[in-house]
């Protein structure tokens, strides 16, 4: 890696949503910006910083980084988080490499603040820790199962995979929550009536009276999937169950369940069952 510190002063300052390689997919939800982006071959980029702070998780090919005059060498599926401002160098290796990059908006550090939290500090997983895992699933939930569909991602999914992201490596106090809180319950009862409706992960925190960032990693602790997951996963039980009402047509079905078009319906109903809606319902109906 060639040296940073020759550069100092005269780093390019890359803007939101920007960076170098090329980018096959970008899009903005919830305080965050997504990026697939691919650098074809290698090559040495130059020293530079970012406007925001950012995850960066390797799906292809091998890349290098000089950082804070410490050098790091990454392989796939490995994940790193860097905060903003902070001047890097780095270098893809002979293949090539892809990213998928999730840039944070700074309305997500002022709700940090708010929880004494701060993103300061640089992170890495490259064993295969919770954040590698929460890293990809946000990207199969930007991705899904067929690349050429163009719809949105579900909004509580990926608020509650930022705040559980942010939370794995935000500089803050650690909570020592031996016991499920009673907020928890009220959470837990409020989600299993109205799975159908537009859900927030601030109406949940304003429910529970604690912190988004709180809310998410305790929801997930004790009841070991994210807020968003298990949404998803009333609102598919639900739907299958309406399966067997024959005169409900598919479009109803996915509306009742809370979907806003049949198109996501499919997609998360697929992703939870390993079958389209029709095929299910060719099966649970066919006796």
């Amino acid at each position: 890696m060639g040296n940073i510190d020759s550069e100092a002063g005269r780093e390019k300052a890359l803007g939101a949503g920007n960076f170098y390689g090329a980018v096959e997919a970008r899009r903005e939800q919830c305080g965050a910006i997504f990026t697939n982006l691919r650098h074809a071959s290698p090559k040495r980029l130059p020293a530079h910083a970012h406007e925001l702070a950012f995850f960066a998780l390797l799906l292809e090919g091998e890349y290098g980084e000089r950082y804070e005059r410490t050098e790091r060498q990454f392989r796939p599926f490995t994940i790193h988080f860097r905060p903003a401002g902070i001047p890097h160098q780095d270098e893809v290796g002979p293949r090539g490499v892809r990213f998928f990059e999730i840039e944070i908006r700074p309305n997500w550090r002022r709700k940090l603040a708010d929880y004494s939290a701060a993103l300061d500090l640089a992170h890495e997983d490259c064993a295969g820790g919770p954040l590698l895992w929460f890293g990809m699933k946000m990207y199969r939930e930007f991705m899904g199962t067929d690349r050429t569909e163009n719809l949105a991602a579900d909004d509580l999914v990926v608020e509650s995979l930022l705040a559980e992201m942010l939370g794995h490596v935000a500089r803050m106090r650690r909570e020592n929550v031996a016991h499920p809180p009673a907020w928890l319950g009220r959470v837990i009862e409020k989600l299993t009536a109205e799975y159908s409706e537009r859900l927030t992960l601030d109406g949940l925190s304003h429910e529970a009276g604690v912190h988004p960032v709180h809310l998410s990693r305790v929801f997930r602790k004790f009841v070991r999937e994210g807020i968003g997951e298990h949404v998803h996963r009333l609102r598919i039980r639900a739907a299958c169950e309406q399966m067997l009402m024959r005169e409900l047509s598919l479009a109803e079905i996915s509306l009742a369940a809370g979907y806003a078009d049949q198109s996501h319906f499919t997609r998360a109903f697929r992703k939870a069952t390993g079958v389209t809606p029709a095929a299910f319902r060719r099966q649970v109906t066919s006796a």
